[in-house]
């Protein structure tokens, strides 16, 4: 790593070691023609990612002691078209649940989604709007453990039924984790993501609000996926939609989750966007901080 001052958006040197092996395989596959060993630290253009993640700032704004943005959007491109961000995700997400004393992959997921507004940037035709949330842009859809790590992400646009979220959703963990048996449901669902579960072996369950609730109530297991999506917020760059391909957006949430594993692995913290006025927003704080 460089001498200059870091940011606190940083890789340690420990969580650069949960990471550098699969960057290292990658080179090791794709050397240049001419044998260049390249310019910039692989750490370094993680960095950049992260430090992009975490602030929200555009490609042209990355700080000068950064790589440029033509060399971290190569790679950022590069990986999320051949799979090594979901790569490196996974592998860290199994050594959480192994840590855990869980089998690497689950038995049981909870599906839910997030309508967020789009940039002016991002293409008409990959948006809509979603009526019942009135919010114009795009619809992430997330699939997650009871531990709340993400095991698989779709981006639509906003005005996409849940029911085509959820099959999207079960497709994907029916790819990235086959042991799962079970999935929990929000009652925006409806019964064609049970019948398109039945297909892939899936038991999806329609978990129904009390209807004596009043305002939010977490939901026993199915709080999880409400948690990740919340911590996925404290990353600027998925507070709104910025991408101008979906998958683009999808493998955001795969950096920023491995930006959170690879902190839940090696205990340590990330500061949040401001300083807690008072104790019970310290403690509010500690919360968010330690579900990182």
């Amino acid at each position: 790593m460089s001498d200059r001052k870091p940011y606190k958006s940083d890789l340690s040197n420990e969580r650069w070691a949960l990471i550098e092996p699969v960057i290292t395989a990658w080179k090791a596959k794709h050397p240049s023609v001419s044998g260049h060993q390249g310019n910039y630290e692989m750490r370094e253009i993680i960095n950049a990612i992260l430090y992009q993640s975490r602030t929200g700032c555009q490609w042209d704004y990355l700080p000068h002691d950064l790589p440029p943005p033509g060399a971290v959007k190569y790679y950022f491109y590069k990986w999320r078209d051949d799979g090594t961000d979901q790569t490196i995700h996974e592998l860290l997400r199994c050594s959480v649940r192994e840590r855990a004393g869980r089998l690497e992959d689950p038995s049981l997921v909870v599906l839910d989604t997030q309508s967020m507004h789009a940039a002016v940037n991002v293409p008409a035709a990959t948006t809509g709007r979603d009526a019942a949330k009135k919010v114009p842009g795009r619809k992430r859809g997330l699939a997650v453990d009871v531990l709340g790590l993400v095991v698989a992400v779709v981006v639509l646009a906003a005005n996409a039924h849940e029911n085509e979220a959820g099959t999207a959703l079960l497709d994907e963990v029916a790819v990235r984790a086959p042991s799962v048996a079970k999935a929990l449901v929000d009652q925006g669902f409806k019964q064609k993501v049970v019948q398109h579960g039945r297909t892939l072996g899936v038991d999806v369950e329609i978990v129904e609000r009390n209807p004596q609730d009043v305002g939010f109530v977490p939901q026993p297991i199915r709080w999880r996926v409400e948690q990740t999506l919340g911590t996925l917020i404290l990353h600027r760059r998925l507070v709104r939609d910025y991408e101008s391909r979906p998958a683009s957006s999808a493998s955001r949430v795969y950096w920023a989750e491995t930006e959170r594993v690879t902190r839940r692995l090696t205990g340590t913290t990330a500061t949040s966007w401001r300083t807690p006025a008072d104790p019970g927003d310290r403690a509010c704080g500690e919360l968010v901080r330690a579900a990182q």
